[in-house]
C-alpha cells in the first residue's frame, strides 16, 4: 500500500469514482463482476450473522407471509442468499431487489425464481407507486451516495418499511484495505472486483462517522469484522 493511500485511510475519500458507476465501462467485464460478487459478499458481507440476528426474528415475529425489499440490490445475490436461508427455515417470504441500473438487473434476473424477483425501480417510484414491506435492507449503497443522496434514500428506505429497516456497509479501515487487496486478487481477472473494492474501501464510513451522518433514529453497530449495519424502524402506514 502507498504512503498516500495509507494516509488517506484516516478519512472519507469521496472523490473517487468506481469504474462500475461509469455508463461506458465494459459490459462484459460489467457481467462477470456481477456474477463474482456473489463469492466475495459470501465471504465479507456478514449477511448470515445479519440474518440471524435481525432478519429472521423479525419475520417470525410477523405471524404471516412477508414482503422484503433489497434497495439497490445490484447483481441479486443478496436476495438470492437471504431467500434460500429463509426457504430453509420455513418462512413465507416475497423477495423484492430493486435497482435502477439496467444493467444491474440483466445480471440479477438471472437469479429470479418463484418468490424472487426484480425490479427496475429507485425508492421514490416505489414510495409512488404504493408499494410497501416489511422490512427494507441494503448492502453496500450507503457509500456511494453524497449527503443528499444518503437523506432521501434513507428516508425513502423508512417510508417503504412497516418493520425494521437494515442498511449494511463496509467499514473503512487500513486492515479492511489490505486485507481485501490480497485476499480479492484470484478472483479479480477479468472484473472490477480489485479496483472498485478498494475504492469502495476509502469511501466507506467507520462507524462513528456513519452514526453522525444518519443522526437519529438511526442505530450503528458493527455486526462482523469491517462492516457496520445501520438500524431503524420503518415508518410506512403510520399516520
Amino acid at each position: 500500500m502507498s504512503g498516500g493511500v495509507w494516509r488517506g485511510l484516516a478519512r472519507r475519500d469521496t472523490a473517487l469514482v468506481e469504474l462500475m458507476d461509469d455508463p461506458g465501462c465494459d459490459p462484459r467485464v460489467l457481467a462477470a463482476t456481477y456474477r463474482r460478487f456473489d463469492l466475495v459478499n459470501r465471504a465479507v458481507s456478514g449477511w448470515g450473522g445479519v440474518y440471524r440476528a435481525h432478519v429472521r426474528p423479525r419475520l417470525r415475529a410477523l405471524g404471516r407471509p412477508a414482503r422484503v425489499l433489497d434497495l439497490g440490490c445490484g447483481g441479486g445475490d443478496v436476495v438470492a442468499r437471504l431467500a434460500g436461508l429463509a426457504a430453509h427455515d420455513g418462512l413465507d417470504v416475497e423477495w423484492v431487489g430493486a435497482d435502477p441500473d439496467p444493467r444491474a438487473l440483466e445480471a440479477a434476473r438471472e437469479r429470479e425464481r418463484p418468490g424472487v424477483r426484480f425490479v427496475s425501480r429507485g425508492s421514490a417510484e416505489l414510495l409512488a407507486g404504493g408499494e410497501r414491506f416489511d422490512l427494507v435492507l441494503s448492502n453496500h449503497v450507503l457509500h456511494h451516495l453524497d449527503s443528499a443522496q444518503l437523506r432521501e434514500f434513507t428516508d425513502d428506505s423508512r417510508a417503504l418499511a412497516r418493520s425494521a429497516v437494515l442498511h449494511a456497509d463496509i467499514a473503512r479501515s487500513r486492515l479492511a484495505y489490505g486485507l481485501y487487496a490480497a485476499g480479492v486478487t484470484p478472483l479479480a481477472p477479468g472484473t472490477f472486483l480489485r479496483t472498485d473494492g478498494l475504492r469502495s474501501i476509502r469511501r466507506s464510513y467507520r462507524a462513528d462517522e456513519l452514526a453522525r451522518a444518519l443522526g437519529d433514529p438511526w442505530r450503528v453497530v458493527t455486526p462482523a469484522p469491517f462492516r457496520v449495519l445501520a438500524i431503524t424502524e420503518g415508518t410506512a402506514d403510520r399516520g
